[in-house]
Parts: structure tokens; sequence; C-alpha cells
């Protein structure tokens, strides 16, 4: 008896250990198909040309490859891996100039495709060739992928994920060179969904198959699960419906759309079209050339007997032969004017009200419905706390608060937040004169000229001064603005010079326009309309010798000034001497 007890006990342990080794299996699995990208926290080498042959320079301005190569790619600029071309040669250097890589060969950066930033290359990986064929290695030389696709590219807008084709069919893999989408498509693309936190991080993926009917489309999540075989004739993800995980589909089988979440079908395909209003969170459904509304859980709630439905607001429109009805957001019919329309805002005490009686006119009301600002402007627009961007029938624009007076003039031709802030910029266009107004409305600066730059701070200069302001509008010394610096600029009788923190002169008042220092420890100088830069210690790398064109504000690496050409990209160069 004791020997079959043991026999159990081992049995169970053999079983446990399987089970346990297959959910770290699919655990290692999901945690290799997990969204990654490569983040750059420094930039320590740049491209640089010189009688259009490149080379490289550090932060500090030296050079560390020679402009002696008819292209230079870098992908990562933090870390020292320059693939560099000359004629059919290429080799990968470092920043001792040493060749690296070299048991790989046809080596080559993936380019990014739709998205904008001096950033141009997948940051961690590279493609290299053999017979014929293309894997990935890391930029450490690590092999990611065997050499077995016909290609490999980026997947437009979704860094991190990559396009690989084998015999004429598509598929995706990751950066760690795990597969998200089977190669076996005719074509893949990024189903576009986006967020502000996460950008395309959850993006899931549009399959599409080629058949003898023609196209048919299926859908495949972010993490790779397929969602939707590739049986529908159309597909569109709704990118409006802010859902991580639960992508909702507008789908065509036979010419009849449908509407799915994930594999649940939320409206079955027998409509001529389904839009979606994302203000409201609705569809517009067209059925037999009648229209009605239903609701994300596919619940009609407007039926579809309407020649036309208009959607402005918070009503819904529903026209026909007998005139129109006015409904609520949720179904309900609504006890209002055709011709009136209400706007929520982002603050639920306020609503815009719209009458299209006479024309279109604009007024303002508080939830109970009662009029807080009558309705005789061109347009309003909530901005913040109990203030309105309103514009009169001139198109001038101005600030009301949420009873009726006027905060800022009606005679501005624009009116905006500044990104990040709760402070208004304006400007008024015969004058040229840019104003900004803090958050209770009070003018804080005007500058005739002016551009504005919203960074940690606020920056407001033209060519004669410029000021600085915090988020709140508080204004700021330079020294407070640059407080690692050890110089600032500062002006004397129209002429520029630097001091120090305690306001000695260190550099003379000599220069026609001088700017704070940079990052790189270099600051940009202007004498008799040539260009120029100074280091840390007030000494000049280069004397104002540059003729530099179309920049307001050159910004300079050493002796080397910065173009920025096509799509972001950059380069150094002093070919302007």
């Amino acid at each position: 008896m004791k020997k079959r007890y043991i026999i159990m006990i081992i049995i169970a342990i053999v079983i446990i250990v399987a089970v346990a080794s297959g959910l770290v299996y699919n655990l290692l699995q999901e945690k290799g198909k997990e969204y990654e990208i490569e983040e750059v926290k420094q930039y320590n080498y740049f491209l640089l040309k010189q009688n259009n042959f490149y080379g490289v320079i550090d932060k500090k301005g030296n050079t560390i490859i020679p402009a002696q190569y008819s292209e230079i790619k870098i992908p990562n600029p933090e870390k020292a891996v320059f693939v560099c071309y000359q004629g059919e040669n290429t080799q990968v250097l470092n920043e001792r100039k040493e060749p690296i890589l070299t048991e790989y060969n046809q080596i080559n950066p993936i380019r990014l495709k739709n998205i904008s930033s001096d950033l141009m290359y997948e940051k961690s990986v590279l493609t290299y060739g053999k017979d014929g064929k293309k894997g990935l290695i890391s930029l450490a030389g690590k092999e990611i992928a065997k050499p077995v696709y016909d290609e490999i590219e980026s997947l437009p807008y979704k860094e991190g994920a990559l396009i690989v084709k084998q015999n004429g069919k598509s598929g995706i893999i990751n950066i760690k060179g795990n597969s998200l989408v089977e190669t076996k498509y005719d074509e893949v693309k990024v189903d576009e969904y986006y967020t502000e936190e996460e950008g395309y991080r959850y993006a899931g993926y549009i399959v599409l198959q080629k058949t003898q009917e023609g196209y048919r489309y299926g859908y495949i999540n972010h993490k790779g699960k397929e969602i939707l075989p590739a049986e529908y004739n159309e597909m569109t993800r709704v990118t409006g419906i802010y859902d991580n995980d639960s992508a909702y589909l507008i789908c065509a089988k036979n010419g009849q759309y449908g509407l799915m979440k994930k594999e649940e079908t939320i409206l079955n395909h027998e409509y001529q079209s389904i839009q979606y209003d994302e203000a409201n969170g609705v569809f517009v459904v067209e059925k037999s050339r009648k229209y009605g509304i239903v609701n994300k859980e596919g619940e009609e709630i407007v039926p579809a007997k309407y020649n036309e439905i208009d959607i402005t607001g918070i009503y819904f429109y529903a026209k026909n032969e007998q005139g129109t009805t006015v409904y609520h957001s949720n179904g309900t019919q609504a006890n209002i004017d055709a011709n009136i329309a209400i706007l929520n805002t982002d603050n639920e005490k306020y609503k815009i009200r719209i009458d299209n009686t006479e024309g279109t006119k604009y007024g303002v009301i508080n939830k109970e419905g009662k009029q807080l600002i009558e309705e005789k402007y061109n347009y309003i627009e909530y901005l913040y706390d109990n203030y309105f961007i309103v514009s009169d029938e001139n198109g001038k624009l101005g600030v009301l608060d949420d009873k009726g007076r006027t905060k800022v003039e009606t005679n501005h031709d624009s009116l905006q937040k500044i990104q990040d802030t709760d402070l208004l910029q304006a400007t008024l266009g015969e004058s040229q004169i840019t104003e900004i107004y803090n958050k209770t409305m009070e003018k804080i600066c005007e500058m005739p000229n002016a551009t504005i730059v919203a960074e940690e701070y606020i920056k407001i200069y033209n060519e004669e001064e410029e000021k600085y302001f915090n988020k709140d509008g508080k204004e700021l010394k330079n020294t407070e603005v640059y407080s690692s610096n050890k110089l600032f600029v500062a002006k004397k009788h129209d002429k520029y010079g630097f001091v120090d923190k305690n306001g000695n002169v260190v550099v003379d008042y000599q220069y026609d326009k001088a700017y704070e220092f940079n990052k790189y420890g270099v600051a940009t100088v202007k004498k008799d309309e040539r260009w120029g830069a100074i280091n840390e210690q007030g000494q000049e790398i280069v004397a104002p010798s540059y003729e530099i064109k179309d920049q307001t504000e050159p910004s300079f690496i050493g002796k080397y000034y910065q173009v920025t050409y096509g799509f972001g990209e950059i380069y150094y160069t002093d070919d302007a001497k």
C-alpha cells in the first residue's frame, strides 16, 4: 500500500510541475508580447554635415566621426552606434571610430513611418541581411530575429511594432522578435486607436486577406489575439470610444454594416451605414434609407424612421415629412423649439445655447436653464472657471464672465489658452501686439510682433526684448528660468552682453543680439548681421561670422549650428561661414 501512495504522490508532483511549467511558459509568452519602446533620456551624438559629407559630433561639439561619408544614420542619439555609408559600402562604427557588429552584413536602421520627431528610427534594433533574407539585432549585436524575412519595416504610427514579409505574406513582430500577427496576411495595418496618455500603445491590427471575391478583413488586438476572422468586406475601429481592451468595430458583410465589440455582436449586419457621435456616445444608423440612433449597448433609442438626423450639442433633431422631432441624448422626446440647440461645456454649471431662429446666435445658460449671456454673439466657447470666449458680428474676439461682463475687450483677432496653463494669449491685428492675460483676466504683458513659446515656463519675445512667466502668470527673471547657467544675457544702450548671477559683467555689451545659454553650454550671439557662439566662460567659440538665413535664433553645439530639414530631422554644420 505504501508503494502505491508513493507512486500517486510522484504522479501528482509531475502533474503540478507540468501545469506550473505551462503557466510560466504562457506568462513568458504574454510578457514577450507587451508593448515596449526604447526611451532616450539624453542626446549624446548628432549628425554633422560639411561640404555635403556627413560625420558625427558629441554634445560638446567634438568631432567623433569626421565628415567623410555620403550618409550616416544614428538610430539612437544616446548610444555610440553609427551606421556609415560610402557608396555601396556600409560599416557600423563606435565612438572610437572602431568597426562594430562586424559579424553581420547589410545592417540598416528601421525608419519610423508617420511619426513626427527628430528621432527617426527604431531606437533599439537594426536589420541585417543574410542569403537574401533579413533578420533583427539589437544595437549591442544580440540576434533578436533570425534572417528569415524578405522585408522588415516599421508599422506606420506604432513604434515598436514591425511589419515582416515572407513569401508575399505579411505579419507583425515586436522589437523583441515576438510574433504578434502571423505572417499569413496580404496586408496588415494599425487601427489608429490613440489616447493622449498612451499614444498608440493599445492600437490593434486590421488584417486583409485577398480572396476570389475581393479583400476580406479581420481584427487582431494589441496583444496579438485574433478577435474577428478575415471574413468581412470592410472594417473600421471606432477610435472615439476610449476603451483600451475592447475595440468597437464597424464591419460590413455583403454590403450590410454591423457593430462588434470584441467577439460580441452589438448590431447585426443589417444597416446601410453606421456613424459614431463621440460627444453623446451614440451611433447614427441607416436602415432601408431611414435613420435612427442606437446606444453603445446596441439599444435603439431613436427609431430608424426619419429621413435625416442632425446632432447638435445634447439634442438629436430627427426630420421627416411631418416635421422635426427633438430628442434628448437618452432617446426621450424633448419639449424644445427645433430652432434651439444646447451644447454641454467642460463645466457642468454652464451650457452654450444656440438660437437658429433668425441667423445663428450664441448665448450661455446655467444647468437650470437660466439665461446668463444673451444670444447675440456669432460664437461662444467655454474657457475655464466662469469665463467664455465670444465672437461678435465682425469676427472680433473677447472674454466675458458668467454675468455677461466684459473681462477682455472684444477687439482681438485671436484668443486662446497657452498650452498646459490657464494663461490666455491674445493678438490685436492692426497693431500686431500680442498680449498675455492671467487666470483672473488681468493683462500681465503686451509686446509687438512677439512670439510665445510654452515649455516649463512661458517665453514671449521679439527682436528687442524677451520676458518670462511661470504657468501661474508670475514674471520671472532670466536668472530664475536658467538657474543652472553661469552667465545670463543682459542689455545696455541697445547692446547685449553677459553677466554672472550677481550682475557682474563678464562679456562686454558688444552684440546686436544675444540668447541665453542652451543645455549644451553654448550661447548664440549676433553682430553686424552675422552669427557666432560663446562658451560658459564667456569666450567666443566662433566669432560672429555665419550668414544664417531663415533662422531667428540659431542653436549651436560648439562651433556648429543646427539645421532642421524634412520631417523634423536635424544636422549640425559650419557651412555658412
